[in-house]
């Protein structure tokens, strides 16, 4: 049996801050309206799951994101952010712009 995965790409998108990030995924990851603003929230959402039936219903969660932006590197929000994504169960693929 194959793993199902929900592939939400971000790239073409700047994103410059965590909101930013929540607004980005909040349509394609079929979040609620009260959605919080936080990393404990799309921790929450993405480890223990409940929270959304898009996310809930596939194995796997990849989100693709230009590497640019609050993913330039440089920022301590985005190692907290990263650090979310356990690799396994879900992924964050930082692609290098060309």
């Amino acid at each position: 049996m194959t793993d199902s995965e929900l592939i939400v790409d971000l790239r073409g998108r700047l994103i410059e801050t965590l909101n930013d990030f929540r607004d980005a995924v909040i349509e394609p990851c079929g979040l609620p309206e009260w959605f919080g603003r936080n990393l404990d929230a799309w921790s929450d959402t993405i480890e223990t799951r409940g929270i959304s039936e898009v996310i809930d219903s596939d194995d796997i969660l990849i989100v693709h994101v230009d590497q640019e932006g609050l993913f330039d590197g440089n920022r301590p929000e985005d190692n907290a952010l990263a650090s979310i994504f356990d690799r396994e169960q879900n992924r964050l693929v930082v692609h290098a712009l060309a």
